[in-house]
């Protein structure tokens, strides 16, 4: 999908950045999240292909893993800027999920 972005700052670090939500049909056709994952922008003219690794919230237990897959209510993150910061996530159980690969026209 084509983003047309103007960003303005004095400190660039640690942005810009684009989170990625990738849901999803599971096996009762309920809309479930796949992957997770986030990747800087890059600022430099010219073409850039980032590739970003996905990754999905698990559940912490059996009992949790089994009743979130009779309900259909699978873990998944109420804010994206969970996936974009690194704090706090150090206690987040998650999975990797495949890649998703981004290219990125910069002028």
């Amino acid at each position: 999908f084509p983003i047309d972005i103007t960003f303005k700052s004095t400190n660039p670090f640690g942005w810009p950045q684009i989170v990625l939500s990738v849901y999803g049909p599971d096996f009762f056709g309920h809309d479930v999240v796949r992957g997770y994952g986030a990747v800087h922008v890059p600022f430099v003219p010219g073409r850039h292909k980032r590739t970003i690794a996905m990754f999905v919230p698990e559940s912490s237990s059996r009992l949790q893993q089994l009743t979130s897959w009779f309900t259909g209510r699978r873990p998944e993150f109420t804010d994206p800027r969970v996936v974009a910061q690194g704090e706090g996530r150090e206690v987040t159980r998650v999975r990797s999920q495949g890649f998703v690969t981004v290219s990125f026209n910069v002028m």
